[in-house]
């Protein structure tokens, strides 16, 4: 048969490495997907668009490289956004292709095509690194290479290229596409930065390293035991740093001694973090020493406090910086340091009742194999994790960047598309109900995810959040499914726990070979915030 611009799309793909793609199919998209069958690609399609970005989220912050999202026009584009600015927030390279309408009606001349929109891609380009319209076939393998070379220079992040649906339908002109040539721009920090910042932190009595979802894992434990710095991670560089390394302050940023703990450092080194609401403890977080911020993202680099900024890939400069500072000598300060924050860490939590969300925090660690990926929705579990999960190996994945519901167990279905073992997905009951509908998508590919659906009737962060500050919750409380049942009636085994059968329940789930889930019946409550008091 005669190769299309479908067939050109997918060639390139296939010659820019991918393997996996995510997506759903739609009439302007027919021509895209029927390619596909003809590839060597596999697709692994969801039931709403959204659920695709983030499964497409999931997969490419797993393998690092670019995961394409497939979908049609108009609605189908535009429900990709939520997932695609999750996405951004957490700097994975999703490569969004969707049909357009077809070329004749481009440019807002009102011919009223199906799913119409005067200037689709608009509402794109401010989610979005990178975003271009194609009109031609020939122009396909360059504007997918460009966006994958995009998608790819630090800071990682979505692009997105549309395609119409004549385009994609259109007889190929061009050659089978058998290599794409593509090499993301180096963003290698400047040489009088990387001096001073030397200079700063080998002259540094108290230096110490926050650690963002952008730093790398190899230069930071090398530079920080070479420093004999003390580590705190932010929530997105859970896994950046061994949690039980002697030099590991952990992640409890919502916590005044760890706020305190970064303030007073006469050295404080950020890396791949903007210091933003979060790992600023709602703007509590009041620097009184030299603050050297290491960020790709140029619009972060001291958007939120004076610092000595370097503009630069975090590998990169932690690479120079960890080539350059004088290696001390392992005294033992620094980790006594280390032990007195986490005691008064745990000090502050014993007297607050926390009773029930520690065990079920013990109950989760302790089921979890070491090395198993986690996906974590918008709910108070998923709270206390980015504070208090131990990772052991595997990578922590959540959607505080953007902070919209629905991530966990779709992303998890991404993740599992990449990875040989199981995955966890964890969320609350209203954030379920956003991804119920993937369980069929579990069930038809045997995706090895275990979902925990802590069950507490409503949104229940939102419950506390508004109990607190107006003394009465509204809209929190939600008539929910049996869920069990349901995850039943897709064909997906499931179990009804509780606190006390949690471990054993999580046990057998993980040693099933396709998707499982476990409810729990259970009200959670967030541990006392420290930051009012010091706004």
């Amino acid at each position: 048969m005669t190769r299309t611009g479908g067939d050109v799309v997918v060639e390139t793909l296939e010659a820019l490495g991918a393997s996996t793609v995510f997506g759903i199919p739609g009439q302007h998209a027919l021509g895209l997907f029927d390619a596909l069958r003809r590839s060597g690609l596999r697709y692994v399609g969801s039931r709403t668009e959204v659920n695709a970005a983030f499964a497409a989220d999931g997969h490419a912050r797993v393998t690092g490289s670019v995961t394409p999202l497939l979908v049609s026009t108009g609605p189908g584009a535009l429900q990709t956004l939520a997932g695609l600015q999750e996405s951004a927030a957490g700097s994975a390279p999703v490569l969004g292709i969707s049909s357009q309408i077809p070329t004749a009606g481009l440019g807002g001349v009102r011919g009223g095509y199906l799913h119409e929109l005067p200037d689709q891609l608009a509402s794109f380009r401010g989610v979005v690194k990178h975003a271009r319209l194609v009109r031609r076939v020939s122009q396909i393998p360059s504007a997918l290479a460009e966006a994958w070379e995009a998608a790819l220079t630090a800071p990682f992040g979505p692009v997105w290229v549309e395609i119409p649906q004549d385009v994609l339908l259109a007889p190929a002109s061009v050659p089978p596409v058998t290599s794409v040539p593509w090499s993301p721009r180096a963003l290698s920090p400047r040489a009088e930065l990387v001096a001073e910042a030397v200079r700063l932190l080998d002259g540094a009595a108290r230096p110490v390293v926050l650690a963002g979802g952008g730093a790398s894992a190899g230069e930071l434990l090398e530079l920080a035991e070479k420093l004999r710095a003390p580590v705190v991670t932010t929530f997105g560089g859970k896994g950046k740093f061994p949690w039980e390394h002697p030099l590991s302050a952990q992640a409890w940023l919502e916590d005044w001694h760890t706020t305190e703990f970064l303030a007073g450092a006469d050295v404080l080194l950020v890396v791949g973090s903007g210091l933003g609401e979060l790992s600023s403890n709602y703007r509590t977080f009041r620097p009184r020493g030299t603050v050297i911020q290491v960020e790709a993202d140029l619009d972060k680099l001291e958007s939120n406090y004076p610092a000595l900024g370097i503009h630069a890939d975090a590998r990169l400069a932690l690479r120079a910086l960890a080539s350059g500072v004088t290696a001390r000598v392992a005294d033992g300060v620094a980790e006594e340091r280390v032990r007195e924050l986490l005691d008064r860490v745990r000090e502050r939590f014993a007297g607050q009742e926390l009773d029930l969300e520690r065990q079920v925090l013990s109950a989760l660690r302790a089921a979890v194999p070491d090395g198993t990926h986690t996906c974590w929705d918008m709910t108070i579990l998923a709270y206390w994790a980015w504070s208090a999960w131990d990772p052991r190996g595997g990578a922590q994945f959540s959607a505080q960047g953007a902070g919209g519901l629905g991530y966990g167990f779709p992303a998890a279905l991404g993740v599992a598309a990449a990875v040989d073992g199981p995955v966890l997905a964890v969320s609350g009951d209203g954030g379920a109900m956003y991804g119920i509908s993937e369980l069929a998508t579990a069930a038809q590919h045997g995706s090895r995810v275990v979902w925990l659906i802590v069950d507490d009737g409503g949104y229940g962060i939102l419950r506390e959040y508004m109990t607190d500050a107006f003394g009465h919750a509204t809209g929190t409380e939600l008539a929910r499914p049996d869920f069990a049942a349901l995850a039943a009636a897709f064909g997906v085994p499931a179990t009804r726990s509780s606190p006390e059968s949690l471990r054993e329940d999580l046990v057998k789930a993980f040693a099933s070979d396709g998707p499982h889930v476990v409810v729990l019946p259970a009200v959670l409550r967030m541990f006392a915030p420290t930051h009012l008091e010091h706004l």
